[in-house]
């Protein structure tokens, strides 16, 4: 979905080309600003992410910064679709008394799951409300959870490679999809501002 970058009511800061590759959780990063500071002062939707050549205004700034991806910064430290398909529910969004704290992402059934960075499994369980889940640490203060599995093929303890299989998809309500979260420090945060 294009989104467009309103110029906020300016304090100090500078303007942000997106350059492709970059995500907001990248932008914040490089500049030390928090994802919220960004997603708020250039009134980014809930359901969208950055797109290349956009420009974000990035508050406290003293200069443009060039963010450098090496190879290696893509494998290991950035976030990758965990599988392909279509965003069918989004962050925040309403489900019967509580909202949504990730993305649900259509699949088929038995699908392999990728996990989206590498880490360390510290959940590999059925879990209420979730079903057959496997939960990431990413050692940084970052979790990623993978919910709505058939099956699971990583087990606690495990060390994952960002790419690695780790569940089946698997079936919920008449739904085959795959639901998705990214925590900081056990906060849920919209997955859709840490993907490429």
């Amino acid at each position: 979905m294009p989104i467009r970058t309103i110029a906020p009511a300016l304090g100090k800061g500078v303007y942000h080309k997106v350059r492709k590759g970059e995500t907001i959780w990248r932008i914040a990063q490089a500049y030390r600003v928090s994802i919220d500071d960004i997603i708020k002062i250039n009134k980014i939707p809930n359901v969208a992410n950055v797109e290349q050549n956009q420009l974000l205004f990035i508050p406290g700034a003293d200069s443009v910064k060039e963010i450098l991806l090496t190879q290696e910064d893509l494998n290991k430290s950035e976030f990758a679709w965990p599988l392909k398909g279509k965003v069918i529910s989004y962050f925040g969004e309403r489900r019967g008394l509580e909202s949504n704290k990730g993305i649900g992402i259509q699949a088929n059934l038995g699908e392999n799951v990728r996990a989206s960075r590498e880490g360390r499994v510290v959940f590999a369980d059925h879990l209420s409300g979730y079903g057959y889940t496997v939960i990431i640490d990413h050692q940084d203060g970052y979790y990623s959870v993978y919910a709505n599995n058939a099956a699971l093929l990583a087990k606690v303890g495990d060390f994952v490679l960002k790419g690695a299989p780790i569940a089946q998809v698997g079936k919920r309500e008449n739904l085959t999809a795959l639901h998705f979260e990214i925590r900081k420090h056990s906060l849920a945060d919209n997955p859709l501002y840490y993907l490429p």
